[in-house]
């Protein structure tokens, strides 16, 4: 199992639109991604329970992933929240 703390560096944080790109990302693995904010811990392939997070541009969250392609998961689930291309 990974985790890591990353700041989100997109814009617009993650509203409707970033969010369904971010389920999208992780939906293309294996692995079990959930996305931590304060108390609250969510599935990031779910769109409903992202959408409950209501994380904004800069603030901190922290994304673990479990499973056979864990390593690749992490690596594109930070390049995306980080809002790399």
């Amino acid at each position: 199992m990974l985790k890591k703390s990353i700041t989100i560096g997109l814009a617009s944080g993650l509203e409707a639109r970033p969010v369904a790109m971010l389920v999208q990302v992780a939906s293309q693995f294996e692995s079990s991604i959930y996305v931590e904010n304060g108390n609250a811990r969510v599935n990031a392939k779910s769109i409903m329970g992202m959408m409950t997070l209501g994380i904004s541009n800069g603030e901190s969250v922290t994304v673990s992933a479990d499973g056979s392609d864990e390593a690749e998961a992490m690596k594109e689930i930070e390049k995306y929240l980080l809002g790399e291309k």
